[in-house]
């Protein structure tokens, strides 16, 4: 998003959300450019104010408890490109521009395997040692 919405769009977008009874909602991360799916992850309220505000993506870790700025850490950052809600306003699709991986496994999107009429497939290389992403 090249400019970030009015406090009062916002605020509406928030109102409007179905969180889960933890405070958080879905969010699938997309490539803006190929369409790709890249993954998903969990909002909170405050997450989703700081992307929206920023432009940096920034979602909410269940395992760490507090907020998580995509790249932080790794260098693999996302910006936000366009933010659209689903119809029944309980999960989150945010376009983006992904620098980098995805995955912490090291690969392009955390959706690589695949299941197929013999089993499941690992479809995506590994891209980037995930040893090396968070040294």
């Amino acid at each position: 998003m090249s400019n970030s919405p009015d406090n009062n769009f916002v605020e509406q977008l928030i109102n409007k959300l179905q969180f889960n009874e933890d405070g958080l909602i879905p969010a699938i991360a997309q490539q803006y450019d190929s369409r790709e799916v890249l993954m998903m992850a969990w909002m909170n309220e405050q997450s989703i104010r700081e992307t929206v505000a920023t432009g940096r993506v920034c979602y909410y870790s269940r395992s760490r408890q507090k907020l998580w700025r995509k790249g932080e850490s790794s260098g693999q950052t996302q910006t936000l490109k366009n933010f659209r809600i689903d119809c029944d306003t309980d999960t989150i699709l945010i376009i983006v521009d992904q620098i980098g991986v995805a995955c912490h496994t090291g690969r392009r999107s955390c959706f690589y395997e695949e299941l197929t009429e013999n089993g499941i497939k690992i479809i995506e290389d590994i891209l980037i040692n995930p040893d090396d992403l968070y040294s």
